[in-house]
């Protein structure tokens, strides 16, 4: 077995290890414990936090959303039936949420603090001209409306299957498709030059 076939096996069994680590949570936390979902609330923090600043750019609306969705998995852990992954359930939720709180929100937000995004994951290590690529990314991901924000940030950021964010975004497979080509051909059309050989 070559070096790249063992890493890809030890990715997926680390992948497993945490589905079923967050599949024992959720199960505790049906039974409200506090302590197992303060543990699951901490996983997905920060992956909620980037999905959610990616479609709702606004700090205080994306901590309310953040806090909602988490509350209904507080409350509705024992409804989870294991049909889908964990994590979809969560972004479905989060999804909703941010649709909900998009629709109360009466008119369109300009992106001034793209670099925040940036911040989210930018370790120290990191190189200037890694940090502003991603902030050209940003700023062009930022001119797309929320549905197509949310396609491209649950494939890119979460590395989810189209059929997952169809059932994310309760839409057909079909739909998701053709939102992610029509990001991508806008964001080509954003960034021009060698980042669009990214998209």
């Amino acid at each position: 077995m070559d070096g790249r076939g063992s890493t890809e096996g030890n990715a997926n069994l680390a992948a497993r290890s945490g589905q079923e680590e967050e599949l024992r949570l959720i199960a505790r936390v049906a039974e409200r414990d506090l302590e197992a979902f303060e543990q699951l609330y901490r996983i997905y923090h920060r992956r909620l936090s980037r999905f959610l600043f990616n479609l709702l750019r606004r700090p205080p609306v994306i901590e309310e959303v953040l806090n909602d969705t988490m509350m209904v998995v507080w409350e509705g852990a024992g409804s989870f039936n294991g049909a889908s992954k964990l994590s979809t359930w969560i972004f479905t939720i989060a999804y909703r949420k941010a649709a909900k709180a998009l629709r109360r929100q009466d008119e369109p937000v300009e992106d001034d603090r793209s670099e925040e995004l940036v911040s989210l994951d930018a370790g120290p290590d990191e190189e200037l001209a890694q940090e502003r690529r991603q902030a050209l990314l940003a700023e062009a991901v930022a001119t797309l409306s929320p549905d197509h924000r949310a396609v491209v940030d649950l494939t890119y950021y979460h590395e989810m299957g189209y059929r997952e964010i169809a059932g994310i975004m309760d839409c057909p497979v079909d739909t998701v498709k053709t939102r992610m080509f029509h990001a991508r051909r806008h964001l080509r059309r954003k960034l021009g030059g060698g980042l669009a050989d990214w998209i």
